[in-house]
């Protein structure tokens, strides 16, 4: 599978806004409100999601080296979608090594988080069978899991 991904740029922005995950947006943040979050924190690292040249989805990461803050060593998937048409093909799971790959390239990064709202049972399958494991915490009414990267 030839996966990559890619920087949203001004020729992207509006395709990458158009992907549905088809959930409505109960479990995943639209694009575009994802995008626009970006722009205002400074630690949010996102990119499109290709599989070969066809744009499939999107995937943002809280990244605390983008501000300086070394010491820190908690990364946070904060959004992955896989366009409804592109979903069941394994573009998710492919997408997450991807990032996790990149996050272990980030100074002092010991750890990749992620959450999902309570009653997500196939979310949270999807993410055990990727390694991460439930920390027992919640950020923001959602689960904690969590990757050791080290």
């Amino acid at each position: 599978m030839n996966l990559s991904l890619r920087e949203v740029t001004k020729d992207s922005v509006r395709a990458v806004c158009q992907l549905d995950a088809g959930d409505g947006g109960r479990q995943v943040a639209p694009n575009a409100v994802s995008i626009a979050q970006a722009y205002f924190q400074d630690e949010a690292w996102f990119r499109a999601i290709h599989a070969h040249e066809e744009l499939v989805g999107f995937v943002m990461l809280y990244d605390p080296t983008l501000v300086a803050a070394p010491e820190e060593n908690q990364f946070f998937l904060w959004r992955l979608m896989i366009d409804k048409a592109h979903q069941g093909k394994g573009l998710g799971a492919a997408a997450v090594q991807l990032l996790i790959e990149h996050v272990r390239t980030r100074p002092g990064a010991r750890e990749l988080l992620v959450s999902h709202v309570r009653g997500a049972d196939a979310l949270a399958r999807f993410y055990t069978r990727l390694g991460f494991r439930h920390t027992g915490e919640e950020e923001d009414g959602e689960l904690v899991m969590a990757l050791e990267l080290a």
